[in-house]
């Protein structure tokens, strides 16, 4: 591998959820280890599940992988460390004031900004030299989805400049539990931004969508300096893959979508990795995957025939479950899951039908990679408006308004530390999350579909979500008669969630950990839908086949979860723009 010659001492893996990021990271921890290195897998995905590829408890510290000599992992966990940051603020503080102020502190501290910085705190630390990375060779980032990781590189800078400033980051409690910090948060910009030091690996798959996400990514994580990169194209077709319609469709679209490849990510060095016939669960298969085991081992199964696998299970198609939608005449849909595993898709096809049936609708995401307009593909139609809650122009929303109100009876001195303390980055979720607020509103009169952030991002919004929902009710004394979005998004004749996933052992399981958050928080899942079916499709050839045969068990674990569920085919064609999404919805 191209990314693996001459390997500086940390490498970063990102690129769109759902692409192998996690599969490719693994094996090129994996490939160091063997060649004699000492290697630290770190993943710093709010919802990793490196712990399952190789079957071992990993979590918060460094945890020796028992079948790959000289290869640690580690998992950040934003809960663990934000209460660690929590116990840090809150120990001297505990002598020095009543408990009635110090509640106060506490509940500061109990949203999404605190769980972010202090997850980012970890972070910085492992790009120490005396950290907890020392004595490792290699440091392998598995990073979390594009939109996550973009934040998360971006905080190191965001958080200097605002130190330096002397901001306040109230919402963090006091500015001291950060100060001591700041020669942290600088090494951690230079080190990002020293290739000597660190190498990005751009992971995709051999998609329009996914590749755009890369240009996307490469520009944004540019701005922060970090300029060179390798490509990762995982997952393409094999030859021996077969010929069958659906096979060479989709080796149509991937060599169409890697000969379109933007000029910039073009001239980057390049990988391109087979799919491979099982899933990537195991040293064996991890170690296979750079190896090419997996396409001899196919190739032997097309030899020999293959075996035709049972055909799955059958569920109602997607249309059923748009049919209970419509029976309220209004309310609030979230589909949720893992990124990448058609969300998106889901989302608009869901939101497309409604509005073909004469409904009011409104279809947004929260995400910010913003796949929504790439997958209407510039389509409208009567009765649906499609809008983006778009970051940044939420936090210069947010600013605005604070210092309008807030900031109105205030002095010259005064304006100018509430200008201070806006800048802080922990005011990007708050600033968001009062978009997803005015979504929620929206609902009580139309249909709002909403395509949610992948899994951690999403967690994260709604702990923004239930934190305000906390503090409505610390303020009212346990008055009744008020309703806070966590309330509405709690209401089952308001809101639908739809947990998406594919029928692969990682989405699956990350679905059912988001299933028991959401239950945790009093929100109750009301369908599954399993998309990008292989077996769904009826595959012919002996290599597809082994991949449906491999979805069977991850299907029927669905089935068993879910109260209604539906199983949605790989499709010849992609599902973008309006006549191809509705024909999802067809019964």
């Amino acid at each position: 591998m191209r990314f693996l010659e001459d390997a500086p001492r940390f490498l970063f893996f990102t690129g769109k959820g759902g692409v192998g990021k996690t599969s490719v990271a693994c094996a090129a921890a994996v490939a160091l280890a063997d060649a004699g290195r000492h290697v630290l897998l770190v993943s710093t995905d709010p919802a990793s599940n490196i712990g399952e590829v190789f079957g071992a408890t990993i979590g918060n510290v460094v945890t020796a992988i028992a079948s790959v000599p000289r290869l640690s992992a580690l998992e950040i966990d934003p809960e663990q460390a934000a209460e660690a940051y929590r116990q840090r603020i809150l120990s001297p503080l505990r002598h020095a004031m009543p408990d009635s102020e110090l509640e106060g502190v506490r509940e500061s501290l109990s949203g999404s900004c605190t769980t972010e910085i202090a997850s980012f705190d970890q972070f910085t630390d492992l790009l120490l030299d005396g950290g907890e990375a020392a004595g490792f060779d290699h440091v392998v980032f598995d990073t979390a989805p594009t939109g996550h990781t973009i934040r998360l590189l971006q905080l190191p800078g965001s958080w200097s400049e605002f130190l330096t400033a002397g901001g306040d980051a109230s919402c963090l409690g006091p500015l001291s539990g950060l100060e001591r910090h700041t020669a942290t948060y600088a090494n951690a910009v230079d080190v990002l931004t020293d290739p000597d030091r660190t190498r990005l690996v751009l992971v995709t798959r051999a998609q329009r969508s996914s590749l755009a996400e890369l240009e996307r990514t490469f520009g944004e994580l540019g701005e922060i300096g970090m300029t060179g990169g390798y490509v990762v194209v995982n997952g393409v077709l094999p030859a021996d893959a077969g010929d069958e319609p659906l096979a060479s469709m989709v080796r149509r679209r991937e060599a169409e979508a890697i000969a379109a490849l933007p000029p910039r990510i073009a001239a980057l060095p390049r990988d391109v990795i087979d799919l491979q016939a099982e899933n990537i669960v195991g040293v064996d298969a991890v170690r296979a995957l750079f190896a090419g085991e997996g396409r001899r081992s196919a190739g032997r199964a097309s030899r020999m025939g293959g075996t035709a696998p049972q055909p799955p299970p059958q569920y109602p198609p997607l249309s059923s479950l748009v049919d209970e939608i419509e029976r309220d005449g209004h309310g609030l849909v979230l589909c949720m899951g893992k990124g990448g595993v058609g969300k998106t898709t889901i989302a608009a096809a869901i939101a497309v039908r409604l509005a073909d049936r004469g409904h009011s609708v409104l279809l947004t995401t929260t995400d910010p990679a913003a796949h929504l307009t790439r997958t209407m593909d510039g389509g409208t139609m009567p009765n649906l408006a499609v809008e983006r809650i778009d970051p940044d122009a939420a936090v210069r929303a947010y600013r605005e308004r604070v210092m309008a109100t807030k900031g109105k009876a205030l002095d010259d001195d005064g304006r100018a530390a509430l200008a201070e303390d806006l800048m802080s980055p922990c005011n990007d979720e708050v600033a968001v999350f009062h978009e997803f607020s005015r979504a929620i509103s929206e609902a009580r009169r139309r249909f709002v579909v909403v395509d949610t952030a992948p899994t951690g991002h999403t967690l994260l919004l709604l702990d923004a979500t239930g934190s305000y929902h906390r503090e409505i009710a610390r303020q009212m004394g346990g008055a009744t008669g008020f309703i806070t979005p966590l309330m509405r998004l709690q209401d089952p004749g308001l809101t639908k969630v739809v947990l998406v996933t594919s029928p692969e052992t990682t989405p699956v399981l990350e679905a059912e950990r988001l299933a028991a958050d959401l239950e945790r928080a009093g929100i109750h899942p009301w369908a599954w839908v399993v998309d990008g079916s292989i077996a769904a499709a009826g595959p012919q050839s002996p290599f597809l086949r082994r991949r449906a045969a491999n979805e069977l068990a991850q299907i029927a674990r669905v089935g068993g979860i879910a109260k209604r569920m539906a199983l949605v085919p790989l499709l010849a064609e992609a599902p973008v723009g309006v006549p191809r999404l509705a024909a999802l919805t067809v019964g």
